[in-house]
C-alpha cells in the first residue's frame, strides 16, 4: 500500500484549452446579464416616470405607441357593452377569474379596447353584473399597453375567437371579432390597448388595477448564476489536474 502526500497542479493541454473556454463564455454571459441589468434598470426608471406624470389625452392617429406607452391616457366615450372580449386566465389576490376587454367609441368616431378590469367566472355573463354596464357618455384615466404576445413563440397559447376566450391580446384578431359597423378599428388593429385604472365601478365589478410596473428584473440572479458556474468549472478543473504525490520514504507493500 502506498502512501500519498500533496496533490501537485499538472495541467494537461486539451483539458486546460477546454476548460478556459468555457470559463471564458461563463464569465462573458455573466458579464452580459450585468449590462441587460443596467439596462432593465434604466427600463423600469422610465416606465416609472411615465406612469408618474399627468394624464393626457389620446392624440390623433398615427398615434406614436413608443412615446405613449405606460403613460396615463384621458378618454371619453361611450362603451359597446355588447361587444365585451374575456380575457382568461387572470387572477385579483389570489382568486381565479378573467378580465373584461370592452370596445370604447371615443368622440372622435374611434375605437379602442379598454381592458376595465377583474370579474370572478361566476360573474361572467353580462347579466349578472348590470351595475358595471354603465350606459351613456364615460370618461376614465386608463393606461397605454402593447399587444401581442410577450414569450416564446413554442410557448404560446391559442386563443378562442369564436368561443370568444382570449389568453393574450392579439389584437387584429379582436378588432375582426369587434364587428362594430361604420366604426374605425385602425387604432386596435395598430397594436396598442388601453387598461382602466382602479377607480371603482358601479356595483363593484369589474375591479380595475391600479398602475404598476410588470417588468421583472432577475439579471442580477442570472448573473450569479453564470458566474457560480464559472467558479465551480475552476474548481473542478484544478482538482481534476492535480495529481496526488507519494511521500518521501513510503513503503508499499
Amino acid at each position: 500500500m502506498t502512501a500519498w502526500g500533496q496533490r501537485r497542479f499538472r495541467p494537461r493541454l486539451w483539458p486546460s484549452l477546454t476548460t478556459a473556454l468555457a470559463l471564458a463564455m461563463l464569465v462573458a454571459l455573466g458579464g452580459w446579464q450585468l449590462e441587460r441589468l443596467e439596462w432593465k434598470r434604466d427600463l423600469i426608471a422610465d416606465v416609472g416616470t411615465r406612469m408618474a406624470g399627468p394624464a393626457v389625452a389620446l392624440p390623433p392617429p398615427p398615434v406614436d405607441v413608443a412615446a405613449l406607452r405606460y403613460r396615463p391616457i384621458r378618454l371619453q366615450g361611450r362603451f359597446r357593452h355588447d361587444r365585451e372580449l374575456y380575457l382568461e386566465a387572470r387572477s385579483h389576490k389570489g382568486r381565479a377569474g378573467l378580465h373584461l376587454v370592452t370596445p370604447l367609441e371615443l368622440d372622435d368616431g374611434r375605437v379602442v379596447l379598454v381592458d376595465r378590469g377583474w370579474v370572478p367566472p361566476e360573474r361572467r355573463r353580462p347579466e349578472t353584473r348590470p351595475e358595471g354596464q354603465i350606459g351613456g357618455p364615460v370618461s376614465l384615466t386608463a393606461t397605454l399597453r402593447t399587444g401581442g404576445w410577450k414569450g416564446y413563440d413554442f410557448l404560446r397559447p391559442e386563443n378562442d375567437p369564436a368561443g370568444n376566450a382570449w389568453v393574450w391580446m392579439d389584437l387584429p384578431r379582436m378588432a375582426e371579432s369587434v364587428r362594430l359597423a361604420g366604426a374605425d378599428l385602425g387604432d386596435v388593429a395598430s397594436g396598442y390597448y388601453l387598461v382602466a385604472d382602479a377607480a371603482p365601478n358601479p356595483g363593484g365589478l369589474p375591479i380595475g388595477r391600479a398602475p404598476g410596473i410588470e417588468l421583472p428584473n432577475n439579471h442580477l440572479g442570472y448573473a450569479l448564476t453564470w458566474y457560480a458556474l464559472a467558479f465551480a468549472l475552476l474548481v473542478i478543473y484544478l482538482l481534476h489536474q492535480s495529481q496526488p504525490e507519494p511521500e518521501q520514504g513510503a513503503d508499499a507493500a
